[in-house]
């Protein structure tokens, strides 16, 4: 049973869901991708809701780098692949389409790297924010690029409250 709740974030409201195996689905308001609730049940209680949450707002306040809440993320194997290359950019780093396909060992994926990426189901945690094109360019975040713009500068910033306290996006 996935189960779900709510977060208010300095984004906007996120949609958090998880599984008793852990972390599912982290989304936006108007994400692209997202599929609905209807199978879902409302939990604000569920633990690694709970877990998220806390996570979040140490994040968002800059004071945690690293997320270890369990993933429970459904997808392909090359989906996994690229996920799992994108936990392993740092917090405050940024890297683009063609060296995360390389990092995967399968340097002609670009695209299909963009396309896993885009289809990546838990946004913040996994950090797809950190993703840009060969240019330095902003694109291509299902949440938009004011919100990948605003993660990125509060991840650069070295006091993370800054980023907030400048009102860069009224959530």
């Amino acid at each position: 049973m996935t189960c779900y709740t709510e977060y208010h974030s300095p984004l906007g409201i996120l949609l958090l869901a998880a599984t008793e195996r852990g972390l599912s689905g982290l989304y936006f308001e108007e994400h692209r991708y997202f599929k609905g609730t209807r199978d879902w049940r409302r939990d604000a209680t569920h633990p690694h809701l709970m877990r998220t949450m806390a996570q979040l707002d140490e994040y968002f306040a800059g004071r945690r780098r690293v997320f270890d809440v369990p993933l429970d993320m459904a997808g392909t194997p090359f989906q996994g692949a690229v996920w799992n290359a994108l936990m392993s950019l740092p917090y405050g780093s940024t890297s683009t389409y063609q060296a995360i396909a390389q990092r995967i060992a399968n340097p002609k994926a670009i695209r299909a790297a963009g396309t896993a990426i885009g289809r990546n189901p838990v946004s913040i945690i996994v950090p797809c924010h950190r993703v840009l094109g060969v240019s330095g360019a902003l694109s291509g975040y299902a949440g938009g690029v004011e919100r990948k713009s605003f993660l990125l500068e509060l991840e650069s910033s070295s006091h993370g409250k800054q980023a907030l306290l400048q009102g860069m996006i009224a959530g």
